[in-house]
């Protein structure tokens, strides 16, 4: 099986490192040559173009930045779809669009799969990330032995899409979890609190959880990098805010979270590490929350583990 990969980013490129590192036969195509010259240097091929990459592998894996980059992506890639050809859709993105295109495809007589990743960029790196994918079970069975190269808690999650809507709607938890645990740490700097403290009774509390495991961490560093940014949250949140309204329920948290992410992108930059929405109440209070013995970004030190598939309760 020959593998195509579309997008070397963040997230992207660590998963197409995962593939390489398991043996994958592996072609990547990026719009900066920096990053496949890198993958060129560790054995992989590099297509021209994304219509040549479709051509010549058996799966196609895009893990882009929005679903306009995705659509421009398939626009090159569908003439060359047919039968024995399959898209897998790792990138965040629209559950509508994408299984609008992956319709497209399977029309074709090629086979799609919504299959985004969840855990943070340091699982990603070592194949340690849990991937949801949203598809028939068919092609689920085809595509499980290179998603597990790729990832250790595999989650057949339905229907084309499901996968999307669900991935969505972590995201919008995790972004909600990160404001709250701002607000916490800064409410305990001003009540005079030690923040290496603060962080360890949060981590041994009830009000614990993977974000403040992760990016509280590097919140109290003074780095904030947990390689993501402002935009890439708004945009998620957004996602999040369209499935809510396509299903008509009225949310109160959601738009509250999209406002503060806009002031934080008006204030910093759209391209702002997303941590740094604690900035916002650094500037309004005059606290520096920082802390010793934080390390500046986060590692997975677990050992990387074959994958399995995660089977929901009561399907056992």
């Amino acid at each position: 099986m020959i593998v195509g990969f579309v997008g070397l980013g963040n997230v992207g490129g660590k998963l197409a490192g995962s593939l390489l590192r398991n043996g994958v036969d592996l072609v990547v195509h990026d719009l900066r040559p920096d990053l496949t010259a890198e993958f060129a240097g560790r054995g992989a091929a590099v297509a021209g173009d994304a219509a040549g990459l479709m051509q010549a592998c058996d799966v196609v894996i895009t893990c882009l930045p929005s679903p306009a980059a995705s659509d421009a992506v398939m626009a090159q890639m569908l003439p060359h779809v047919g039968p024995g050809k399959t898209w897998l859709e790792m990138s965040t993105t629209d559950a509508a669009e994408v299984t609008r295109l992956g319709q497209l495809v399977i029309d074709k007589g090629g086979a799609a799969a919504d299959c985004p990743v969840s855990g943070g960029c340091h699982r990603a790196d070592t194949g340690n990330i849990s991937i949801f994918a949203g598809c028939d079970r068919a092609t689920f069975e085809r595509v499980f032995q290179l998603l597990t190269k790729m990832g250790r808690r595999i989650l057949h999650t339905g229907e084309l899409g499901s996968a999307s809507v669900l991935k969505v709607v972590t995201n919008y938890l995790a972004t909600a979890n990160l404001v709250s645990c701002c607000e916490a740490l800064v409410v305990a700097k001003a009540a005079g609190m030690d923040l290496g403290t603060a962080y360890e009774a949060i981590k041994i509390s009830s009000g614990t959880s993977f974000v403040h495991e992760t990016e509280s961490q590097v919140i109290l560093n003074g780095s904030r990098d947990i390689s993501f940014t402002m935009d890439l949250v708004s945009k998620d949140v957004g996602l999040f805010q369209q499935v809510a309204d396509r299903a008509g329920v009225p949310l109160e948290i959601s738009p509250l979270l999209q406002q503060i992410f806009e002031d934080g992108q008006a204030r910093y930059g759209s391209r702002e590490l997303s941590p740094n929405i604690i900035r916002r109440l650094e500037d309004a209070t005059g606290l520096s929350i920082l802390a010793p013995g934080f390390p500046p970004e986060m590692t997975d030190d677990e050992p990387e583990e074959p994958g399995y598939e995660v089977v929901p309760g009561g399907r056992a």
